[in-house]
């Protein structure tokens, strides 16, 4: 029996399901690698033998595409023009080849091919481009040859993330400039790199890479899946930028989407070769019924060596450090995940998983671990799909994380439905501890959707218009800046000290930058306005800001202190709703919450370990923008308690300041 199922009793009547996908999974395998007389990351390199390559001779270029009739190659160096010496040559099972003189094209040139159908034909471009630009005028996209005569090469190898815990800054390259336009992969390795360094983070997960047309897609209609978004720079400047994070022991998390593709005939794959169904479903799973895109035909063999080389290409040729799969949900039902309530296991098998999208998924994870062992995969699914973080020989997909998106789901929820009074210890500690104990998880507090236009982050939910004038230092402050500051540093706090995996903030949030995130439109007349990050707010010290970020450093710093704090058990000591006060405990740290917005308590008592205690870090602190209402100087120390002397408990008597929260470190 797979030990995902020893592990979970319930899953018992699913047996048959679940072994039902693990031996699919070994026979696509098997398939796939000829019962393995290659490895999978030897089925995996498609993308050095498709595309444009310059051998020591000639130029080689090689497509996929079975429906088409004929192929030319068109660009700057022939007119744009179909011309006999760059027409490619029909091989075997749908392949197109040809081979140039060296001296035909050169670096920076741009090109298309022109493939032909019957019936038909249309400029192209080609599917393994790994180079994409957009003319300034035209906006027309061509593909370009790179292979400059000096290449960047990495000078920091085989780096090893540190992942004790995994601390994930989630950024966009893009918008992470203060200016008003896109910012650059070479202003984000100079300005932004140190920053995320200093603040305690270990790790870089970068949105947007892969090539998309629109750029207030967010990067999640890609066009071409092989290219790096060329309106951020080159493809060495991603590289540099990758390697000095390296040097400053930053891992590099890549945001893939494989998950759906963009529709767009003339930049993506929807007609390549003048067929529907080369790369995508037909019929009426062809198109994605929420996200006008389309999806991917997991079943063909053609389109899994696609999607694999593009894992393994982003490992090799960039020395990315992992993926975040965006979408996963979406992968394992046919539906989509679409109006689906998943309420209990049997919503897990009953038959609308797609068997064949759930394959490349786990076969993806194995492929990436046997290229990377020490390489760091996330599943962003909110359906709760058992096994997704279990290991592929347990019975699981093979991913190491799972996205906790039920945990920013309900600060969302609790903030907008609920009274202060009513936010009860008992169920917040329950919403950010329930999980499957076998799986990590990543938590945070807010995803970047909730920045995007349309919805608001948690401080501007909780501050709103005020922000705009009650966040400097010198004007008053009003009662929803005070509590807002307040909460953002309590709801922090409780959501990465509960973690069993890692923690995820995304640019900006740590210091609660205002208002929303607005990529340039047609609607607000393409402004950049809202499409950048204001550092200036948090590095000037008359603006409250600085309190968020000066926390959120704190506090990393503390978790961090704690070797491989995301296996400590967490242990509740306290919780009484009544009161609204949280206590639980993680080796020698103990985190005390008074969610209470009106009430302090004096002499607070709950036990805890026997022993010495001092306070280590305190959202109430002036430091960090508080009030300052308790003397963090002085040491606790736990009182003695005949009942529970043989189990080494006293009790802790504390002052709790209302809507504060500190954490106590055992010192004796």
């Amino acid at each position: 029996m797979l030990k995902l199922i020893k592990n979970d009793p319930w899953l018992e009547p699913y047996k048959a399901a679940i072994e039902g996908r693990y031996n699919y999974v070994l026979q696509k395998e098997a398939n796939l690698t000829n019962n393995k007389k290659v490895s999978l990351s030897d089925f995996s390199s498609g993308y050095l033998y498709f595309g444009l390559h310059k051998t020591g001779s000639s130029w080689v270029f090689r497509e996929w595409a079975p429906n088409a009739t004929d192929i030319y190659m068109v660009g700057d160096f022939n007119g744009w023009q179909k011309k006999e010496e760059f027409r490619l040559q029909s091989k075997d099972n749908g392949v197109w080849e040809m081979e140039l003189p060296l001296d035909k094209i050169r670096h920076g040139d741009l090109f298309k091919l022109m493939v032909c159908w019957d019936g038909g034909e249309a400029e192209r471009i080609p599917a393994w481009a790994t180079r994409v630009v957009q003319d300034g005028n035209t906006k027309i996209f061509s593909a370009q040859v790179w292979h400059p005569e000096n290449p960047y090469l990495f000078k920091k190898k085989n780096f090893i993330p540190k992942a004790d815990p995994l601390l994930i800054y989630e950024c966009h390259i893009g918008m992470a400039t203060e200016a008003e336009r896109v910012g650059t992969y070479e202003e984000f390795r100079l300005n932004i790199l140190p920053r995320i360094k200093e603040d305690g983070y270990n790790a870089v997960q970068i949105m947007a890479i892969q090539e998309h047309p629109y750029y207030g897609s967010f990067g999640y209609h890609v066009s071409s899946f092989f290219a790096a978004s060329s309106r951020f720079g080159t493809p060495d400047e991603l590289k540099h930028l990758i390697d000095d994070a390296h040097s400053l022991g930053l891992a590099v998390i890549m945001d893939i989407v494989h998950s759906h593709a963009v529709k767009n005939e003339a930049e993506g794959l929807g007609r390549f070769d003048g067929s529907y169904n080369q790369y995508f479903h037909s019929g009426s799973r062809r198109e994605h019924p929420a996200w006008d895109s389309l999806v991917f035909d997991y079943g063909k063999n053609e389109v899994m060596h696609f999607l694999l080389s593009n894992c393994k290409f982003w490992l090799e040729e960039y020395q990315f450090d992992g993926f975040r799969f965006d979408g996963v949900t979406s992968m394992l039902y046919y539906s989509h995940g679409l109006g689906d309530n998943f309420t209990g296991y049997q919503d897990y098998y009953n038959g609308n998983e797609d068997e064949d999208a759930i394959c490349y998924l786990t076969l993806a994870n194995k492929l990436i671990h046997e290229i990377k062992p020490n390489a760091i995969t996330i599943a962003e699914e909110v359906s709760g799909m058992p096994g997704l973080a279990a290991s592929i020989e347990d019975g699981g997909y093979g991913f190491d994380y799972r996205m906790a998106m039920n945990v920013p789901d309900y600060w969302i929820k609790i903030i907008k439905e609920k009274q202060d009074e009513d936010w009860h210890p008992t169920g917040i500690f329950w919403e950010l501890t329930n999980r499957r104990t076998d799986e990590k998880t990543i938590s945070y507090a807010e995803s970047h959707d909730q920045a995007l236009v349309g919805d608001k982050t948690i401080i501007f939910r909780l501050i709103d218009s005020d922000m705009y004038w009650y966040m400097s230092k010198h004007y008053g402050s009003s009662y929803a800046t005070d509590r807002g500051i307040a909460l953002h540093k309590m709801i922090r706090l409780v959501t990465a000290s509960t973690i069993n995996g890692g923690y995820l903030n995304f640019m900006g949030n740590e210091f609660g930058h205002p208002e929303w995130i607005d990529f340039p439109r047609e609607g607000n007349g393409w402004s950049h306005k809202y499409a950048r990050r204001q550092w200036w707010l948090a590095d000037n010290k008359d603006l409250r800001y600085h309190y968020l970020g000066d926390f959120d450093k704190a506090m990393l710093s503390l978790i961090s202190s704690v070797k491989h704090f995301e296996k400590t058990p967490v242990v509740k000591l306290w919780d009484k709703n009544e009161d609204q006060v949280l206590a639980y405990q993680r080796e020698d740290l103990i985190f005390v919450f008074n969610f209470n917005p009106g009430k302090s308590f004096s002499d607070y008592g709950f036990l805890a370990p026997e022993g010495k205690y001092k306070v280590v870090l305190d959202t109430d602190s002036t430091d960090f923008g508080g009030n300052g209402l308790t003397d963090d100087s002085i040491e606790h120390f736990t009182m003695p308690d005949k009942l529970y002397k043989k189990d080494g408990k006293g009790w802790l008597k504390l002052y709790i300041p209302a809507r504060t929260a500190f954490v106590l470190k055992k010192i004796d």
